[in-house]
Protein backbone atom coordinates (compact mmCIF):
# COMPACT_ATOMS: atom_id res chain seq x y z
CA UNK A 1 0.00 0.00 0.00
CA UNK A 2 1.22 3.54 -0.58
CA UNK A 3 2.42 5.35 2.48
CA UNK A 4 0.15 8.31 3.37
CA UNK A 5 2.39 9.62 6.12
CA UNK A 6 3.38 13.25 5.48
CA UNK A 7 6.87 13.75 4.30
CA UNK A 8 7.85 15.92 7.29
CA UNK A 9 6.81 13.08 9.70
CA UNK A 10 8.77 10.36 7.91
CA UNK A 11 11.97 9.13 9.57
CA UNK A 12 15.34 9.23 7.83
CA UNK A 13 15.97 6.28 5.51
CA UNK A 14 18.43 3.55 6.21
CA UNK A 15 21.91 3.80 4.77
CA UNK A 16 22.15 2.55 1.23
CA UNK A 17 18.45 3.35 0.50
CA UNK A 18 17.73 5.75 -2.32
CA UNK A 19 15.58 8.75 -1.45
CA UNK A 20 12.19 8.96 -3.15
CA UNK A 21 12.17 10.92 -6.35
CA UNK A 22 15.93 11.31 -6.64
CA UNK A 23 16.92 8.15 -8.50
CA UNK A 24 18.71 8.83 -11.79
CA UNK A 25 19.18 12.57 -11.05
CA UNK A 26 22.37 14.46 -10.38
CA UNK A 27 22.64 15.23 -6.64
CA UNK A 28 22.76 18.82 -5.58
CA UNK A 29 26.23 20.15 -4.86
CA UNK A 30 27.27 20.34 -1.26
CA UNK A 31 27.93 23.79 0.24
CA UNK A 32 31.57 24.80 0.45
CA UNK A 33 33.33 23.88 3.63
CA UNK A 34 36.33 25.31 5.36
CA UNK A 35 39.41 23.35 4.28
CA UNK A 36 41.05 23.83 7.65
CA UNK A 37 38.15 22.20 9.49
CA UNK A 38 37.55 19.44 6.96
CA UNK A 39 37.60 16.01 8.59
CA UNK A 40 40.40 13.66 7.66
CA UNK A 41 39.59 11.12 5.03
CA UNK A 42 38.68 7.84 6.77
CA UNK A 43 40.36 4.61 5.91
CA UNK A 44 37.04 3.07 4.90
CA UNK A 45 36.65 3.49 1.13
CA UNK A 46 32.86 3.77 1.42
CA UNK A 47 33.18 6.56 3.92
CA UNK A 48 35.82 8.31 1.83
CA UNK A 49 33.54 8.17 -1.15
CA UNK A 50 30.69 10.26 0.28
CA UNK A 51 30.64 12.00 3.65
CA UNK A 52 26.82 12.06 3.60
CA UNK A 53 26.69 8.32 3.22
CA UNK A 54 29.01 7.93 6.18
CA UNK A 55 26.83 10.27 8.24
CA UNK A 56 23.64 8.46 7.30
CA UNK A 57 25.26 5.15 8.14
CA UNK A 58 26.19 6.44 11.59
CA UNK A 59 22.65 7.63 12.23
CA UNK A 60 21.33 4.33 11.02
CA UNK A 61 23.44 2.40 13.51
CA UNK A 62 21.90 4.34 16.37
CA UNK A 63 18.42 4.33 14.87
CA UNK A 64 15.99 1.59 13.93
CA UNK A 65 17.48 -1.87 14.51
CA UNK A 66 15.40 -3.45 11.79
CA UNK A 67 16.65 -0.95 9.27
CA UNK A 68 20.22 -1.58 10.33
CA UNK A 69 19.72 -5.33 10.12
CA UNK A 70 18.07 -5.07 6.73
CA UNK A 71 20.87 -2.92 5.24
CA UNK A 72 24.21 -3.43 6.95
CA UNK A 73 26.89 -0.78 6.88
CA UNK A 74 28.68 -0.62 3.54
CA UNK A 75 25.86 -2.25 1.53
CA UNK A 76 25.05 -0.62 -1.77
CA UNK A 77 21.65 -0.22 -3.21
CA UNK A 78 21.39 -0.66 -7.00
CA UNK A 79 19.70 2.69 -7.36
CA UNK A 80 22.46 4.35 -5.35
CA UNK A 81 25.09 2.74 -7.57
CA UNK A 82 23.36 4.20 -10.60
CA UNK A 83 23.56 7.64 -9.05
CA UNK A 84 27.27 7.60 -8.17
CA UNK A 85 30.23 5.38 -9.24
CA UNK A 86 31.79 3.47 -6.36
CA UNK A 87 35.44 3.18 -5.46
CA UNK A 88 37.23 4.66 -8.47
CA UNK A 89 41.02 4.94 -8.62
CA UNK A 90 42.65 8.23 -9.45
CA UNK A 91 44.91 7.87 -12.52
CA UNK A 92 47.30 10.56 -11.29
CA UNK A 93 48.06 9.13 -7.83
CA UNK A 94 46.93 5.50 -8.04
CA UNK A 95 44.89 5.95 -4.84
CA UNK A 96 41.15 6.22 -4.30
CA UNK A 97 39.42 9.11 -5.99
CA UNK A 98 37.99 11.39 -3.33
CA UNK A 99 35.43 14.05 -3.88
CA UNK A 100 36.59 17.40 -2.52
CA UNK A 101 33.96 18.57 -0.09
CA UNK A 102 35.53 22.01 0.26
CA UNK A 103 35.14 23.07 -3.40
CA UNK A 104 31.89 24.55 -4.52
CA UNK A 105 31.00 23.42 -8.03
CA UNK A 106 29.81 26.13 -10.34
CA UNK A 107 28.66 23.84 -13.06
CA UNK A 108 25.45 22.46 -14.30
CA UNK A 109 26.84 18.92 -14.04
CA UNK A 110 29.44 17.12 -11.97
CA UNK A 111 32.86 16.71 -13.55
CA UNK A 112 33.45 13.44 -15.34
CA UNK A 113 36.39 11.27 -14.27
CA UNK A 114 39.57 12.60 -15.79
CA UNK A 115 38.20 16.06 -16.63
CA UNK A 116 40.43 18.97 -15.75
CA UNK A 117 37.42 20.64 -14.10
CA UNK A 118 33.68 21.08 -14.43
CA UNK A 119 31.71 22.61 -17.27
CA UNK A 120 31.50 26.33 -16.39
CA UNK A 121 28.30 28.27 -16.17
CA UNK A 122 27.92 30.67 -19.12
CA UNK A 123 27.04 33.48 -16.71
CA UNK A 124 30.07 32.81 -14.48
CA UNK A 125 33.00 35.24 -14.54
CA UNK A 126 35.93 34.61 -16.87
CA UNK A 127 38.65 32.56 -15.07
CA UNK A 128 41.28 34.58 -16.91
CA UNK A 129 40.35 37.59 -14.73
CA UNK A 130 38.85 35.99 -11.60
CA UNK A 131 41.24 33.92 -9.47
CA UNK A 132 38.51 32.34 -7.37
CA UNK A 133 36.56 31.32 -10.44
CA UNK A 134 39.76 29.88 -11.84
CA UNK A 135 40.25 27.72 -8.74
CA UNK A 136 36.63 26.59 -8.72
CA UNK A 137 36.58 25.55 -12.37
CA UNK A 138 39.91 23.77 -12.13
CA UNK A 139 38.72 21.78 -9.10
CA UNK A 140 41.52 22.89 -6.77
CA UNK A 141 41.80 20.90 -3.52
CA UNK A 142 44.61 19.84 -1.15
CA UNK A 143 45.30 16.79 -3.28
CA UNK A 144 45.44 18.78 -6.52
CA UNK A 145 46.60 22.35 -5.75
CA UNK A 146 46.59 23.26 -9.45
CA UNK A 147 43.41 21.45 -10.44
CA UNK A 148 42.61 17.93 -11.46
CA UNK A 149 44.76 16.64 -14.33
CA UNK A 150 43.05 15.56 -17.52
CA UNK A 151 43.31 12.21 -19.23
CA UNK A 152 46.79 11.59 -20.71
CA UNK A 153 47.12 11.56 -24.47
CA UNK A 154 47.04 7.99 -25.75
CA UNK A 155 49.42 6.59 -28.33
CA UNK A 156 46.64 6.63 -30.89
CA UNK A 157 46.13 10.35 -30.49
CA UNK A 158 46.82 12.13 -33.81
CA UNK A 159 49.18 14.62 -32.19
CA UNK A 160 51.23 11.94 -30.42
CA UNK A 161 51.38 9.75 -33.53
CA UNK A 162 52.33 12.63 -35.82
CA UNK A 163 54.95 14.00 -33.44
CA UNK A 164 56.52 10.56 -32.94
CA UNK A 165 56.57 9.85 -36.67
CA UNK A 166 58.07 13.25 -37.47
CA UNK A 167 60.71 12.82 -34.76
CA UNK A 168 61.64 9.39 -36.16
CA UNK A 169 61.97 10.76 -39.70
CA UNK A 170 64.13 13.67 -38.51
CA UNK A 171 66.36 11.34 -36.50
CA UNK A 172 66.81 8.95 -39.44
CA UNK A 173 67.60 11.87 -41.77
CA UNK A 174 70.18 13.26 -39.34
CA UNK A 175 71.84 9.83 -39.01
CA UNK A 176 72.05 9.44 -42.79
CA UNK A 177 73.42 12.98 -43.10
CA UNK A 178 76.04 12.31 -40.42
CA UNK A 179 77.05 9.01 -42.02
CA UNK A 180 77.38 10.72 -45.42
CA UNK A 181 79.55 13.51 -44.04
CA UNK A 182 81.74 11.05 -42.16
CA UNK A 183 81.98 8.55 -45.03
CA UNK A 184 85.75 8.86 -45.44
CA UNK A 185 86.35 8.39 -41.72
CA UNK A 186 84.01 5.39 -41.57
CA UNK A 187 85.77 3.82 -44.55
CA UNK A 188 89.15 4.22 -42.86
CA UNK A 189 87.81 2.65 -39.65
CA UNK A 190 86.33 -0.30 -41.57
CA UNK A 191 89.57 -0.86 -43.53
CA UNK A 192 91.66 -0.66 -40.36
CA UNK A 193 89.40 -3.15 -38.55
CA UNK A 194 89.50 -5.43 -41.59
CA UNK A 195 93.31 -5.37 -41.62
CA UNK A 196 93.47 -5.92 -37.86
CA UNK A 197 91.19 -8.95 -38.08
CA UNK A 198 93.12 -10.24 -41.09
CA UNK A 199 96.49 -9.91 -39.37
CA UNK A 200 95.24 -11.39 -36.09
CA UNK A 201 95.98 -15.03 -37.16
CA UNK A 202 99.64 -14.07 -37.58
CA UNK A 203 99.60 -12.52 -34.10
CA UNK A 204 98.03 -15.66 -32.62
CA UNK A 205 100.62 -17.84 -34.36
CA UNK A 206 103.46 -15.82 -32.84
CA UNK A 207 101.81 -16.12 -29.43
CA UNK A 208 101.97 -19.90 -29.74
CA UNK A 209 105.75 -19.55 -29.80
CA UNK A 210 105.66 -17.88 -26.38
CA UNK A 211 105.61 -14.20 -27.31
CA UNK A 212 103.26 -11.91 -25.34
CA UNK A 213 100.49 -10.26 -27.30
CA UNK A 214 102.18 -6.84 -27.28
CA UNK A 215 105.40 -8.23 -28.74
CA UNK A 216 103.51 -10.28 -31.32
CA UNK A 217 101.46 -7.26 -32.41
CA UNK A 218 104.62 -5.14 -32.65
CA UNK A 219 106.38 -7.77 -34.76
CA UNK A 220 103.51 -8.12 -37.25
CA UNK A 221 103.03 -4.36 -37.47
CA UNK A 222 106.77 -3.86 -38.08
CA UNK A 223 106.62 -6.33 -40.97
CA UNK A 224 103.70 -4.39 -42.47
CA UNK A 225 105.59 -1.08 -42.11
CA UNK A 226 108.67 -2.57 -43.75
CA UNK A 227 106.56 -3.80 -46.65
CA UNK A 228 105.08 -0.34 -47.26
CA UNK A 229 108.49 1.29 -46.88
CA UNK A 230 110.04 -1.12 -49.37
CA UNK A 231 107.22 -0.56 -51.82
CA UNK A 232 107.62 3.23 -51.67
CA UNK A 233 111.41 3.02 -51.86
CA UNK A 234 111.24 0.77 -54.90
CA UNK A 235 109.09 3.34 -56.69
CA UNK A 236 111.19 6.37 -55.82
CA UNK A 237 114.21 5.40 -57.89
CA UNK A 238 112.44 4.65 -61.20
CA UNK A 239 110.21 7.70 -60.90
CA UNK A 240 113.19 9.95 -60.21
CA UNK A 241 115.16 8.51 -63.10
CA UNK A 242 112.25 8.86 -65.49
CA UNK A 243 111.63 12.49 -64.53
CA UNK A 244 115.34 13.31 -64.95
CA UNK A 245 115.48 11.56 -68.30
CA UNK A 246 112.35 13.35 -69.48
CA UNK A 247 113.80 16.73 -68.49
CA UNK A 248 117.00 16.10 -70.47
CA UNK A 249 115.06 14.72 -73.45
CA UNK A 250 112.74 17.72 -73.89
CA UNK A 251 115.11 19.64 -76.25
CA UNK A 252 115.54 16.54 -78.41
CA UNK A 253 111.76 16.12 -78.60
CA UNK A 254 111.38 19.74 -79.69
CA UNK A 255 114.00 19.37 -82.42
CA UNK A 256 112.37 16.19 -83.67
CA UNK A 257 109.02 17.93 -83.86
CA UNK A 258 110.46 20.87 -85.73
CA UNK A 259 112.27 18.64 -88.26
CA UNK A 260 109.25 16.39 -88.78
CA UNK A 261 108.04 16.86 -92.38
CA UNK A 262 104.45 15.81 -91.65
CA UNK A 263 104.17 18.19 -88.73
CA UNK A 264 105.75 20.99 -90.80
CA UNK A 265 103.21 20.40 -93.58
CA UNK A 266 100.31 20.51 -91.07
CA UNK A 267 101.74 23.68 -89.59
CA UNK A 268 101.76 25.38 -92.99
CA UNK A 269 98.18 24.34 -93.66
CA UNK A 270 96.54 24.86 -90.26
CA UNK A 271 99.01 26.93 -88.25
CA UNK A 272 99.35 24.35 -85.48
CA UNK A 273 102.40 25.91 -83.81
CA UNK A 274 100.79 29.33 -83.58
CA UNK A 275 97.62 27.86 -82.16
CA UNK A 276 99.57 25.76 -79.69
CA UNK A 277 101.64 28.76 -78.62
CA UNK A 278 98.50 30.88 -78.23
CA UNK A 279 96.80 28.18 -76.19
CA UNK A 280 99.81 27.70 -73.92
CA UNK A 281 100.17 31.44 -73.28
CA UNK A 282 96.46 31.93 -72.56
CA UNK A 283 95.44 32.61 -68.91
CA UNK A 284 92.91 29.79 -68.96
CA UNK A 285 95.52 27.18 -69.80
CA UNK A 286 97.87 28.41 -67.09
CA UNK A 287 95.09 28.52 -64.50
CA UNK A 288 93.96 25.05 -65.48
CA UNK A 289 97.51 23.74 -65.23
CA UNK A 290 97.86 25.31 -61.78
CA UNK A 291 94.58 23.82 -60.62
CA UNK A 292 95.59 20.40 -61.93
CA UNK A 293 98.92 20.53 -60.13
CA UNK A 294 97.19 21.67 -56.91
CA UNK A 295 94.64 18.88 -57.20
CA UNK A 296 97.36 16.27 -57.69
CA UNK A 297 99.18 17.62 -54.63
CA UNK A 298 96.01 17.50 -52.52
CA UNK A 299 95.29 13.94 -53.61
CA UNK A 300 98.85 12.89 -52.77
CA UNK A 301 98.75 14.54 -49.32
CA UNK A 302 95.31 13.10 -48.61
CA UNK A 303 96.47 9.64 -49.64
CA UNK A 304 99.50 9.83 -47.35
CA UNK A 305 97.34 11.06 -44.45
CA UNK A 306 94.77 8.30 -44.93
CA UNK A 307 97.49 5.64 -45.17
CA UNK A 308 99.13 6.78 -41.94
CA UNK A 309 95.73 6.99 -40.19
CA UNK A 310 94.78 3.48 -41.31
CA UNK A 311 98.10 2.09 -40.08
CA UNK A 312 97.71 3.74 -36.66
CA UNK A 313 94.11 2.53 -36.31
CA UNK A 314 95.19 -0.96 -37.37
CA UNK A 315 97.81 -1.00 -34.61
CA UNK A 316 95.26 0.03 -31.98
CA UNK A 317 92.67 -2.47 -33.20
CA UNK A 318 95.21 -5.30 -33.27
CA UNK A 319 96.33 -4.61 -29.69
CA UNK A 320 92.76 -4.37 -28.31
CA UNK A 321 90.99 -6.92 -30.52
CA UNK A 322 90.16 -9.36 -27.65
CA UNK A 323 88.52 -6.56 -25.64
CA UNK A 324 86.57 -5.39 -28.69
CA UNK A 325 85.29 -8.92 -29.32
CA UNK A 326 84.27 -9.35 -25.68
CA UNK A 327 82.40 -6.04 -25.69
CA UNK A 328 80.34 -6.93 -28.74
CA UNK A 329 79.66 -10.43 -27.45
CA UNK A 330 78.29 -8.99 -24.21
CA UNK A 331 75.69 -7.06 -26.19
CA UNK A 332 73.99 -10.39 -26.99
CA UNK A 333 71.45 -11.86 -24.49
CA UNK A 334 72.99 -14.12 -21.85
CA UNK A 335 71.02 -17.15 -23.07
CA UNK A 336 72.43 -16.77 -26.62
CA UNK A 337 75.85 -15.32 -25.84
CA UNK A 338 77.79 -18.58 -26.14
CA UNK A 339 76.40 -19.37 -29.61
CA UNK A 340 76.89 -15.76 -30.75
CA UNK A 341 80.51 -15.90 -29.56
CA UNK A 342 81.16 -19.15 -31.42
CA UNK A 343 79.67 -17.79 -34.65
CA UNK A 344 81.59 -14.53 -34.22
CA UNK A 345 84.88 -16.35 -33.73
CA UNK A 346 84.22 -18.39 -36.87
CA UNK A 347 83.45 -15.25 -38.89
CA UNK A 348 86.62 -13.54 -37.66
CA UNK A 349 88.65 -16.65 -38.48
CA UNK A 350 87.25 -16.65 -42.01
CA UNK A 351 88.09 -12.97 -42.47
CA UNK A 352 91.62 -13.68 -41.25
CA UNK A 353 91.84 -16.65 -43.58
CA UNK A 354 90.69 -14.53 -46.51
CA UNK A 355 93.32 -11.86 -45.82
CA UNK A 356 96.02 -14.48 -45.41
CA UNK A 357 94.93 -16.20 -48.63
CA UNK A 358 94.83 -12.91 -50.52
CA UNK A 359 98.33 -12.03 -49.34
CA UNK A 360 99.51 -15.49 -50.37
CA UNK A 361 98.09 -15.07 -53.88
CA UNK A 362 99.59 -11.58 -54.16
CA UNK A 363 102.99 -12.85 -53.00
CA UNK A 364 102.93 -15.61 -55.62
CA UNK A 365 101.99 -13.13 -58.35
CA UNK A 366 104.74 -10.69 -57.33
CA UNK A 367 107.39 -13.41 -57.11
CA UNK A 368 106.51 -14.87 -60.52
CA UNK A 369 106.51 -11.40 -62.06
CA UNK A 370 109.91 -10.54 -60.61
CA UNK A 371 111.46 -13.77 -61.91
CA UNK A 372 109.91 -13.29 -65.36
CA UNK A 373 110.89 -9.61 -65.69
CA UNK A 374 114.44 -10.33 -64.51
CA UNK A 375 114.85 -13.04 -67.14
CA UNK A 376 113.38 -10.80 -69.84
CA UNK A 377 115.66 -7.91 -68.83
CA UNK A 378 112.93 -5.30 -68.23
CA UNK A 379 114.03 -2.26 -66.25
CA UNK A 380 112.80 -1.76 -62.70
CA UNK A 381 111.79 -5.42 -62.27
CA UNK A 382 111.47 -5.16 -58.46
CA UNK A 383 109.23 -2.08 -58.56
CA UNK A 384 107.00 -3.62 -61.22
CA UNK A 385 106.75 -6.87 -59.27
CA UNK A 386 105.64 -4.98 -56.13
CA UNK A 387 103.04 -3.11 -58.18
CA UNK A 388 101.69 -6.43 -59.46
CA UNK A 389 101.57 -7.81 -55.90
CA UNK A 390 99.70 -4.77 -54.52
CA UNK A 391 97.17 -4.60 -57.36
CA UNK A 392 96.61 -8.35 -57.17
CA UNK A 393 95.04 -7.81 -53.72
CA UNK A 394 91.99 -6.36 -55.47
CA UNK A 395 89.67 -9.18 -56.62
CA UNK A 396 88.74 -9.68 -60.28
CA UNK A 397 90.43 -6.62 -61.83
CA UNK A 398 93.57 -6.19 -59.73
CA UNK A 399 95.69 -8.69 -61.63
CA UNK A 400 94.67 -7.17 -64.97
CA UNK A 401 95.59 -3.65 -63.81
CA UNK A 402 99.04 -4.83 -62.72
CA UNK A 403 99.60 -6.70 -65.98
CA UNK A 404 98.66 -3.62 -68.06
CA UNK A 405 101.13 -1.44 -66.12
CA UNK A 406 103.96 -3.95 -66.57
CA UNK A 407 103.27 -4.38 -70.31
CA UNK A 408 103.18 -0.62 -70.84
CA UNK A 409 106.51 -0.07 -69.05
CA UNK A 410 108.08 -2.98 -70.92
CA UNK A 411 106.99 -1.44 -74.23
CA UNK A 412 108.24 2.06 -73.34
CA UNK A 413 111.60 0.87 -72.05
CA UNK A 414 112.09 -2.00 -74.48
CA UNK A 415 110.79 -3.20 -77.82
CA UNK A 416 107.57 -4.47 -79.31
CA UNK A 417 108.82 -8.04 -78.81
CA UNK A 418 109.05 -7.40 -75.05
CA UNK A 419 105.45 -6.17 -75.10
CA UNK A 420 104.20 -9.30 -76.90
CA UNK A 421 106.09 -11.63 -74.55
CA UNK A 422 104.70 -9.81 -71.47
CA UNK A 423 101.13 -10.01 -72.78
CA UNK A 424 101.43 -13.75 -73.45
CA UNK A 425 102.95 -14.39 -70.01
CA UNK A 426 100.29 -12.51 -68.04
CA UNK A 427 97.39 -14.01 -70.01
CA UNK A 428 98.68 -17.50 -69.24
CA UNK A 429 99.46 -16.66 -65.61
CA UNK A 430 96.00 -15.18 -64.96
CA UNK A 431 94.35 -18.34 -66.24
CA UNK A 432 96.51 -20.44 -63.93
CA UNK A 433 95.78 -18.14 -60.99
CA UNK A 434 92.03 -17.96 -61.60
CA UNK A 435 91.45 -21.68 -62.09
CA UNK A 436 94.17 -23.34 -59.99
CA UNK A 437 95.67 -21.06 -57.32
CA UNK A 438 92.74 -18.83 -56.31
CA UNK A 439 90.02 -21.50 -55.90
CA UNK A 440 92.23 -23.79 -53.83
CA UNK A 441 93.44 -21.05 -51.50
CA UNK A 442 89.99 -19.48 -50.98
CA UNK A 443 88.19 -22.80 -50.62
CA UNK A 444 90.54 -23.71 -47.80
CA UNK A 445 90.36 -20.35 -46.02
CA UNK A 446 86.95 -18.79 -46.76
CA UNK A 447 84.76 -21.63 -48.11
CA UNK A 448 82.72 -19.52 -50.55
CA UNK A 449 81.43 -20.69 -53.90
CA UNK A 450 83.12 -19.09 -56.96
CA UNK A 451 79.83 -17.66 -58.26
CA UNK A 452 79.13 -16.03 -54.89
CA UNK A 453 82.66 -14.60 -54.89
CA UNK A 454 82.22 -12.97 -58.30
CA UNK A 455 78.78 -11.53 -57.50
CA UNK A 456 79.94 -10.23 -54.11
CA UNK A 457 83.01 -8.57 -55.62
CA UNK A 458 80.92 -6.88 -58.32
CA UNK A 459 78.36 -5.56 -55.83
CA UNK A 460 81.05 -4.38 -53.40
CA UNK A 461 82.96 -2.58 -56.14
CA UNK A 462 79.75 -0.86 -57.28
CA UNK A 463 79.02 0.35 -53.73
CA UNK A 464 82.42 1.35 -52.32
CA UNK A 465 84.89 0.94 -55.17
CA UNK A 466 88.16 -0.82 -54.39
CA UNK A 467 87.40 -0.95 -50.65
CA UNK A 468 84.04 -2.57 -51.37
CA UNK A 469 85.66 -5.18 -53.58
CA UNK A 470 88.14 -6.01 -50.80
CA UNK A 471 85.41 -6.34 -48.14
CA UNK A 472 82.84 -8.09 -50.33
CA UNK A 473 84.20 -11.64 -50.20
CA UNK A 474 84.63 -11.94 -46.39
CA UNK A 475 81.22 -10.30 -45.97
CA UNK A 476 79.72 -12.91 -48.30
CA UNK A 477 81.48 -15.63 -46.30
CA UNK A 478 79.99 -14.30 -43.04
CA UNK A 479 76.48 -14.08 -44.52
CA UNK A 480 76.68 -17.61 -45.95
CA UNK A 481 77.78 -18.92 -42.52
CA UNK A 482 74.86 -17.23 -40.77
CA UNK A 483 72.40 -18.54 -43.34
CA UNK A 484 73.70 -22.09 -43.01
CA UNK A 485 73.93 -22.13 -39.21
CA UNK A 486 71.00 -19.91 -38.16
CA UNK A 487 68.42 -19.44 -40.90
CA UNK A 488 68.28 -22.96 -42.34
CA UNK A 489 67.97 -24.82 -38.99
CA UNK A 490 65.17 -22.47 -37.98
CA UNK A 491 63.37 -23.07 -41.26
CA UNK A 492 63.48 -26.82 -40.58
CA UNK A 493 61.64 -26.37 -37.29
CA UNK A 494 58.72 -24.39 -38.74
Amino acid sequence: MPDDTPSEDRPDGAPGKARTGTAGKVPAPAPPADTTDAPETPDDPESAKDPETAKDGKDAEGGDGAAAAGAPTGALDPEAVDEEPAWELDPATGGPRTRPAEVEPVTERSPAPGDGGAVPDPDAPDPAHDVEQRRREAGVNPLFPFGRPGQPLGRAHPFVFGFTAALGVITAWMLVKAATNAKSVLVMIVVAMFLAVGLNPAVERLRRFGLPRGAAVGTVFLIVILFFAGFVASLVQPVTEQVTELRHSIPDFVNQLQNNKTLADWDKRYGLLKRAEKAVNSPGFQNGLTDTATGIGKVAINGVFQTVTILILTLYFMSSLPQIKTFFYQLAPRSRRARVALLGDEILDRIGGYVAGQFTIAFIAGLCSYIFLSILGVKYALALALIVAVTDLVPLIGATIGAVIVCLVAFLTGTTTDLIICVIFYVVYQQVENYLVYPRVMKRTVDVQPAVTIVAALVGAALLGVVGALLAIPTAAAISLLIREVVMPRQETL
